[in-house]
């Protein structure tokens, strides 16, 4: 039905890179993108890890708002800042800006 897929950074151990959020076209809409994200960082938290990295691109309003909603859930800052340009990609890409969420908490 859906999957995330992630990693915690070597560099700094209390963040969790997420680098994919999957969900089924026949489960959208029914909130499962952010029950995982949830399930995933409500164990992560509970290990050590107190901020979400992501990388999103502009145009991807989906993927906007449901880190956007999973900050408010959690009750935590999230701070949007430019991380890749375009024309920082071998081929035709968007630029990403990096989400950073935290620091984290209950939800």
């Amino acid at each position: 039905m859906g999957f995330v897929i992630g990693y915690r950074r070597p560099d700094a151990p209390d963040t969790a890179l997420v680098w994919q959020v999957a969900v089924d076209d026949a489960q959208r809409g029914r909130g499962l993108a952010g029950k995982l994200l949830d399930g995933l960082f409500e164990r992560l938290v509970a290990d050590g890890v107190r901020y979400l990295d992501t990388t999103i691109t502009p145009d991807n309003d989906a993927s906007i708002r449901l880190f956007e909603s999973f900050a408010k859930r959690w009750d935590a800052p999230l701070e949007r800042t430019a991380l890749f340009a375009a024309n920082d990609f071998p081929d035709e890409h968007e630029p990403e800006d990096l989400f950073r969420i935290g620091p984290l908490g209950k939800a």
